[in-house]
């Protein structure tokens, strides 16, 4: 059992807001804080506003993929004016043409895929994209979203994030603004990483 001091929740500012986040262990040993900002309008907009202001110059449409960072993206296009489209994480019936890849997400642990509509292909096509996402732990959402993105002919620009997770020096690259530790329990010995 993981040390109950690690279940306590933790305190992030972004934006200006403070929030507490429920800690939760996803493996043994393993604890992360989860960042939900589903029906949290005052944080989705508030970070909306913090990351259009990091956006390349050049960035051309917003792409995300269902659902967390639906309100972020939605709420960064009306600040930026740029055009958004969602991948969806299963082929709907009225779906024409549409182009998938598959993915593994930390928060469910099992393999996905990232579809893009056929309609959504044309707005994307030939633009310079960036990809919003809510937090990213592993980046294979991430990687995934490109590999839809390069199919339907789109340049992948850049990657923002309300927060990054774990050490990962590839974080760098991703704009965001602020990174989220996980902990790791061995016993007495809690690691941060």
């Amino acid at each position: 059992m993981v040390n109950p001091e690690l279940l306590t929740p933790y305190t992030v500012t972004l934006a200006g807001l403070q929030r507490q986040l429920p800690r939760v262990e996803i493996a043994p040993g393993v604890v992360i804080a989860i960042l939900n900002i589903l029906g949290d309008t005052e944080l989705s907009e508030a970070v909306a506003a913090e990351l259009v202001k990091k956006l390349p110059p050049t960035a051309e449409v917003l792409i995300t993929p269902e659902a967390k960072a639906i309100p972020l993206c939605y709420a960064m296009s009306v600040k930026s004016g740029l055009p958004y489209v969602i991948l969806r994480k299963s082929r709907k019936p009225y779906m024409t043409g549409a182009i998938s890849a598959e993915v593994t997400s930390i928060t469910t642990g099992q393999p996905q895929t990232l579809w893009l509509d056929g309609k959504d292909i044309e707005v994307v096509s030939g633009k310079n994209g960036i990809v919003v996402d809510d937090v990213v732990s592993t980046g294979s959402t991430l990687k995934g979203a490109t590999k839809v993105l390069q199919q339907a002919h789109c340049r992948v620009i850049g990657n923002v994030a309300i927060m990054t997770e774990g050490d990962n020096p590839e974080w760098n690259k991703v704009i965001s603004l602020g990174n989220l530790p996980v902990w790791i329990d061995k016993g007495e010995n809690v690691k941060k990483t």
